[in-house]
């Protein structure tokens, strides 16, 4: 199964709030759970893991109920997919 850019599930969380159980399951709903991920710098991530880095690399923005992404830490550059 081919990775897809990290990229993807954080356009999935623009506008919304997630608790990590439900972005969790957001994720493997919408992608599938054997799905696994790639960032700049890490790659064959499954669903926990992608979690996991992306929390470590600063992605998610505290909010009332739980955290979303923080689109001003969202990397640009093209994915080539």
């Amino acid at each position: 199964m081919e990775q897809l850019h990290a990229h993807e599930v954080l356009h999935m969380m623009e506008g919304n709030s997630y608790s990590e159980s439900s972005l969790r399951k957001a994720i493997v709903d919408k992608f599938g759970e054997c799905q696994h991920f790639y960032a700049c710098s890490a790659d064959d991530m499954n669903v926990d893991e992608l979690i996991e880095f992306l929390k470590k690399k600063g992605k998610f923005m505290p909010v009332r109920d739980g955290f979303t992404v923080d689109v001003s830490k969202v990397c640009s550059h093209e994915t080539g997919k």
